[in-house]
């Protein structure tokens, strides 16, 4: 997977993979090569149990309440996934960089990648560009990656519940009493 300037590309896949988890190794792999990650090795379930525990960490991201909290939980992501950067051209596709040692299986790989994308995306795009649907009982995940930045909502679904609810609540405030009989 070549990283865009912005992460968004990986950002995606990791809210995607936290959204609903993999269940096995197949669906993850799947899941990826649909991303349009190239995979080197096979998947294993200690693949698996890693990408599981990186979304986990990723979480803890995304629910960060400051801009420091968020930075230093993404560098500590960083510290302990990603290397130097490399140029390689190894799915014979064109050079791009890695922040990964090679040959790594793919738990690693995703920790790098989900790292350095989040990062990437943060600094690129706004350190407020990740969060959950403002839709109480919908604990989506989502990238902005709005023109705007003002994304509030995970889906036009959840947008329009929103609204429908705002409209409902401020027309039963405003609504005069009903008059009384007597």
């Amino acid at each position: 997977m070549h990283l865009n300037p912005y992460g968004e590309d990986v950002v995606n896949l990791a809210a995607d993979l936290a959204n609903q988890r993999p269940a096995t190794p197949e669906e993850l792999a799947g899941r990826c090569r649909a991303a349009g990650l190239v995979l080197e090795h096979p998947v294993t379930p200690q693949d698996l149990d890693r990408v599981h525990a990186v979304l986990e960490a990723w979480e803890e991201v995304v629910d960060a309440t400051d801009e420091h909290e968020r930075a230093d939980l993404v560098n500590r992501m960083l510290a302990e996934s990603a290397a130097y950067p490399r140029l390689t051209d190894h799915a014979r596709n064109g050079w791009h960089l890695h922040y990964r040692d090679d040959r790594q299986p793919l738990g690693s790989v995703l920790f790098a990648l989900i790292s350095v994308g989040t990062a990437l995306h943060l600094v690129g795009r706004g350190m407020h560009r990740l969060r959950r649907c403002a839709v109480t009982e919908c604990t989506t995940i989502f990238a902005d990656t709005s023109r705007t930045g003002r994304q509030r909502y995970c889906s036009q679904r959840c947008a329009n519940r929103d609204a429908v609810r705002r409209h409902r609540a401020s027309r039963a405030v405003n609504r005069p009493p009903a008059p009384t009989l007597r």
